[in-house]
């Protein structure tokens, strides 16, 4: 069986590392890449901290892209990938335009599909946007659906998904943290450089922020005014790893520039970012897998957003959703630094998100079909 695994922004490639690995340890099958670059140098890290050399880099970013012009591009190059290589069956995960297009483009030639991290739902499709409508999408093409919760499993139900073709297996981001902490204790040089800018901050409690969304572009200076007003705290520090994305990058440059507190550092490899996780208090955020991540590491995390197709962090207490109103961001945050009873339980909560034995419980699936 030859199948191939599409794929193009950095979280993907984290995500995906371990089914990767997985697949080309599976006898009867033959392991295919191919990566769309949807991120280019954020995705570049992730492929060499893994040893994954693709079969097909298709190098399609380009700077200040539009939608129309970034899915009319992965169509046709991901069409033409799949013409040439006809796989048996091509593996997506999570929501990006690459997973989408990935699965149409399989869809149109017949070839099944595998969703990894299917089933999440916010209920809105402009909350998280287009992410949410994507993987509606997917979930309409693929005859095999790795859920990574029995509520994300739920939810497919609801929509008329078959429950024999739903399968409850965790989320593969614990396998890849966990896989990348037992790297980093056996090689603790894969973080250097941290401990420099951990000795700016000692006696303070660190805060990491992580912002990327594209519904909360026009809420960045929101954000940018509430990180300041916590970081005038003189017990606190905040870690920010930018994103390059001139929306998010402009404005903390603009209104974060110059804080002695507040390290605004460049996008930061997978041992990198996971070492950040350890160390800081708690986690302000944006991001749909960090949810994830910060709990299996005993972090606290406040959502900024309105919604969240992860609702199992919130009801295990794990997670805050919090919106990006800046009196409300700085009111959770103060919460978290002066409440330690606050603060014990959201970080002794269940992390409600896997046990690392995600990808093997996906590829014993997809080795049977």
């Amino acid at each position: 069986m030859k199948v191939m695994t599409i794929f193009g922004t950095r979280p993907e490639a984290i995500k995906l590392a371990p089914v990767i690995a997985a697949l080309e340890a599976k006898a009867g099958i033959e392991s295919r890449t191919c990566v769309t670059a949807q991120h280019r140098s954020m995705l570049d890290q992730v492929l060499e901290l893994n040893g994954i050399v693709p079969d097909h880099d298709l190098d399609l970013m380009r700077r200040a892209q539009t939608l129309d012009a970034i899915t009319a591009a992965l169509l046709t190059e991901i069409g033409h990938v799949l013409d040439n290589d006809v796989p048996d069956r091509v593996i997506v995960q999570g929501d990006t335009a690459t997973a989408m297009i990935g699965a149409l483009a399989a869809y149109y030639r017949r070839i099944p599909v595998s969703h990894v991290e299917a089933g999440l739902r916010s209920g809105d499709i402009y909350r998280p946007w287009p992410e949410e409508v994507n993987r509606r999408i997917v979930s309409t093409i693929a005859d095999q659906h790795f859920a990574p919760t029995t509520t994300a499993a739920e939810a497919l139900y609801r929509e008329g998904i078959d429950p024999a073709t739903v399968h409850v297996t965790g989320n593969t981001v614990i396998d890849a943290l966990l896989a990348t902490r037992a790297k980093m204790a056996a090689n603790p040089g894969q973080t250097k450089g941290l401990d420099l800018l951990f000795s700016r901050f000692t006696q303070r409690r660190i805060i990491l922020v992580t912002t990327h969304r594209r519904e909360n572009f026009a809420a960045m200076t929101a954000v940018a005014e509430a990180i300041s007003t916590l970081a005038r705290r003189s017990d606190v520090a905040v870690i920010f790893p930018v994103h390059p994305n001139p929306n998010v990058a402009g404005v903390m440059e603009r209104m974060l520039k110059g804080r002695d507190n507040i390290a605004m550092i460049p996008p930061q490899d997978y041992p990198h970012f996971v070492a950040l996780l350890d160390k800081c208090d708690f986690v302000l955020t944006d991001s749909g897998g960090v949810q994830e991540e910060a709990p299996a590491l005993g972090k606290p995390v406040l959502v900024m957003r309105d919604t969240t197709e992860r609702p199992e962090g919130v009801t295990a207490g794990t997670a805050r959703l919090i919106g990006t109103d800046p009196l409300r961001i700085v009111a959770e945050a103060h919460a978290l630094l002066d409440d330690r009873d606050r603060y014990d339980a959201m970080s002794r909560a269940h992390n409600p998100f896997g046990d690392g034995q995600a990808s093997r419980r996906i590829i014993d699936v997809i080795s049977q079909a």
